[in-house]
C-alpha cells in the first residue's frame, strides 16, 4: 500500500505531539496503515486516526448558452499515527540548517577559486 507524508503547517504542529500525518488510499484501514508505516519507516505505531475529507464542489459549464453544471472533486483520505517515545520518522524534519551549511560551503568554495585566480596572475 502507497502511504504519502503530507508536509503542512498542521502536520509540523502535530508532530509535537509524536503525531504524523499521511495520505492514504480510500480503502485503507487502521491495521494496513500500522503495517504499512512500520515497514516503510521502520518505527513503533501506537495509535492510528483514519478521516476522509469530501471533495469540494465544483461548477462546470457545457459552452455559452448550455445550462452549468455542479460536480465533485475527489475525497481524500488521511491517516493521523502517533509513534512511541524516541521513534522519528526523517521526511518531516526540517532540513534548515542543512541549507545553512550548504550556502557557506558554496561561498568558501567561491572564495578558493577568486584567490586562486589572483594567484595565477
Amino acid at each position: 500500500m502507497e502511504i504519502y507524508p503530507r508536509a503542512t503547517e498542521k502536520t509540523y504542529r502535530e508532530q509535537a505531539k509524536r503525531t504524523y500525518v499521511f495520505l492514504v488510499p480510500d480503502n485503507a484501514t487502521k491495521q494496513s496503515v500500522a503495517e504499512a508505516v512500520k515497514t516503510q519507516f521502520n518505527v513503533t505505531v501506537i495509535d492510528v486516526r483514519i478521516l476522509t475529507r469530501k471533495g469540494k464542489t465544483t461548477k462546470y459549464s457545457k459552452g455559452k448558452h448550455a445550462y452549468p453544471g455542479t460536480t465533485f472533486r475527489r475525497d481524500k483520505r488521511f491517516a493521523y499515527v502517533t509513534l512511541k517515545d524516541g521513534d522519528s520518522i526523517k521526511v518531516f524534519e526540517e532540513p534548515e540548517e542543512d541549507k545553512k551549511a550548504d550556502k557557506k560551503a558554496k561561498k568558501s568554495a567561491k572564495a578558493d577559486k577568486k584567490s586562486e585566480k589572483k594567484g595565477d596572475k
